[in-house]
């Protein structure tokens, strides 16, 4: 089964790619490696929730929005290569987690983006990751991922 098909059966659409908030591009193609700008969780350019994992916001909250940035993270691959079916593997995910003082369960948080990669490319989905806790991230965004990917020239 294609990976277009595979993600129409677990009944997700993907948004449309969201606009870059300041001067960058949302990729760059080297070869075949794809590389992601950070992705934060909009929807209709807005972010779902604002604020901090562990003061205000769940783990399951922040699982939500990590799983929101890494269907905007898809739509933006769509857009790049024409289609997810051109998804070799992915690579890498490094994740941000704005996190109140104590809270260490940015793994957890992150696993409902790291998931959907799995359910989505199986086991080419399954990926080198980085879980990071910080103090901000932009526009009081809880979580931001970004992501490498090897793809067909």
């Amino acid at each position: 089964m294609s990976y277009e098909h595979k993600l129409k059966s677990l009944g997700v659409i993907l948004p449309s790619p969201p606009t870059p908030v300041a001067n960058y591009v949302p990729a760059v193609k080297v070869g075949a490696l794809l590389f992601l700008s950070g992705v934060l969780p909009f929807r209709d350019g807005h972010l779902l929730l604002t604020g901090k994992v562990g003061d205000g916001l769940s783990v399951e909250q922040g699982q939500e929005v990590a799983k929101i940035a890494l269907l905007n993270a898809l739509a933006i691959v769509r857009a790049e290569i024409g289609s997810l079916d051109r998804v070799l593997r992915v690579v890498k995910m490094v994740g941000y987690v704005a996190s109140a003082p104590g809270f260490c369960d940015q793994p957890q948080v992150l696993n409902g983006a790291s998931d959907l990669l799995v359910a989505v490319f199986g086991e080419e989905g399954r990926h080198a990751r980085v879980a990071v806790g910080v103090a901000e991230l932009p526009r009081q965004a809880p979580v931001e991922l970004d992501l490498l990917l090897h793809v067909k020239d």
